[in-house]
């Protein structure tokens, strides 16, 4: 069997940029064994799975699958884009396991409607946690968890961009990810952040669409704003402009680049 193969730089007009996702689009849908052999095979933080009949998304990093995730679902629209089968104008709507996501495209840019989520606060600070990502208590203005992640505001630029995390210290314990943020000084930006996953085999994710779901709730109350613009701080970083809607979900919205076409053979 033979396989149509993308990697996409989402959440980028540049080559090399943003984070790399693998698209895969079928008729039929995959065994879920099969998608993770792929996504292992493709060795970046998220490889997306898109079966036309029924338009089903599922999103597999090397080693779990997960319930969301934005920079594989632009991939996706933005391969349909350039496969011709859908235009400008058109929104594309995707069944997942975290509900119909939609993806308006846009002459150069796609948009994104995504789920709502919540972050509960003052909570117990783990003192192993911190020690491994290499956080001061001193340093931490906010502290809570959103879909099983864990949620840091820290009191600085500086601060957030000098942590080295130790991920085999993090992998010790249980975790799903912890996305750590703060305000920026650069005044064309609201916020910027950094997002950290060593449990399903990303131990620095390089834009992550679905933290700024996270990052629009909390930032727009904040700041009294619904439009933000955010950058993810990663080697390679990203730009995302996000929009808290009326009915409370967000939208996200961000260019991709495709880097790699190709056929992956799967022996039958």
């Amino acid at each position: 069997m033979d396989l149509d193969i993308y990697q996409v730089d989402s959440f980028t007009s540049d080559t090399f940029k943003g984070n790399p996702a693998g698209v895969c689009i079928t008729k039929d849908d995959l065994s879920e064994s099969l998608m993770l052999s792929i996504a292992e095979e493709m060795a970046v933080s998220e490889t997306a799975f898109l079966s036309l009949n029924g338009m089903t998304l599922r999103w597999f990093t090397p080693k779990a699958e997960v319930n969301l995730c934005g920079h594989g679902t632009l991939a996706v629209a933005h391969v349909l884009k350039e496969r011709g089968q859908v235009k400008v104008g058109d929104t594309v709507h995707f069944e997942t396991v975290s509900g119909t996501l939609t993806a308006l495209i846009k002459t150069s840019k796609i948009e994104l409607d995504f789920p709502s989520t919540t972050i509960e606060f003052d909570l117990i600070q783990s003192p192993e946690l911190l020690k491994n990502l290499g956080i001061k208590t001193n340093e931490i203005l906010s502290f809570g968890t959103f879909d099983s992640k864990v949620f840091i505001e820290l009191d600085s630029e500086e601060t957030l961009l000098k942590l080295k995390p130790n991920f085999d210290g993090l992998k010790q314990s249980k975790g799903r990810g912890v996305l750590v943020t703060t305000a920026s000084s650069n005044e064309n930006l609201d916020f910027i952040s950094r997002y950290f996953a060593p449990w399903v085999g990303v131990n620095e994710d390089p834009v992550t669409g679905s933290a700024h779901c996270a990052l629009t709730i909390y930032w727009s109350k904040k700041l009294s704003k619904l439009k933000l613009k955010g950058y993810q701080a990663s080697a390679r970083g990203g730009y995302l402009d996000t929009e808290l809607l009326t009915n409370g979900r967000i939208k996200l919205i961000g260019s991709a680049v495709t880097v790699i076409k190709g056929v992956m053979q799967i022996p039958d």
